[in-house]
């Protein structure tokens, strides 16, 4: 990982959201472990936006952290997601990126129409039968929203792996809901809340610009091949 193919959008971005996150864990005297949960995520988002192969490593740390995080919030269904699905995502995902790399960027794409409508329709039934089967959970808090959060992450990841460019807009809103999510569990005392609502709206202003290089990414390359 190399700085200096960091644009400076990308550098004021990550110095910012870092700079926010070290003056609120002083303030609210948050964990160190909380601060460490979010530096992993921003470094690991924005590398992905940059199509870079170490946004696994740096994911794996993260998934790992905000897994306990979501334990301890009673958030069943977002530790699940992390300990069982996003784990083994890590590893498969850095092996089919490093098949796929055109210098230290991945190769991007895009989906076709009809695919663009199958992806909606998973999500959406997707989200409402995992929110039915969380609801039934002793102590689980807002079943539909982790349930939307959820769906969104697994397919959104499997998008990732495959080198779609899709996979942002379905982070926006996954962002969105989570931000959302984390807002109540802050009204409800949570003592990591705070953090986690600023990561993920660092993670929501990554997606937009992942969204906007993966454009032009998948663009680019879609132009090459019609050479």
């Amino acid at each position: 990982m190399k700085i200096k193919n960091w644009n400076l959008y990308e550098i004021v971005w990550l110095l910012f959201f870092s700079m926010i996150a070290i003056i609120l864990t002083i303030i609210w005297k948050d964990t160190l472990f909380g601060f460490s949960v979010f530096i992993t995520g921003v470094l690991c988002v924005i590398l992905a936006a940059k199509g870079s192969l170490w946004t696994y490593i740096f994911g794996m740390y993260n998934t790992f952290g905000y897994a306990y995080l979501a334990f301890n919030n009673g958030l069943f269904g977002e530790m699940g997601l992390n300990l069982l699905f996003f784990a083994p995502m890590n590893i498969v995902g850095f092996i089919m990126w490093r098949k796929c790399m055109s210098g230290s960027i991945v190769e991007m794409k895009g989906l076709q129409k009809k695919d663009k409508v199958l992806t909606a329709i998973i999500c959406i039934l997707g989200s409402f039968a995992l929110g039915l089967a969380l609801s039934f959970i002793n102590g689980q808090n807002t079943p539909y929203i982790d349930a939307i959060t959820d769906i969104l992450s697994i397919v959104a990841t499997f998008l990732m792996v495959w080198r779609f460019k899709e996979q942002w807009l379905l982070y926006i809103v996954l962002n969105i809901f989570t931000i959302v999510m984390w807002t109540i569990r802050t009204v409800n005392g949570s003592p990591d809340g705070v953090m986690m609502i600023v990561m993920w709206s660092a993670y929501l202003v990554n997606a937009i610009y992942g969204y906007y290089n993966w454009n032009k990414g998948a663009t680019k390359a879609k132009e090459i091949s019609l050479l």
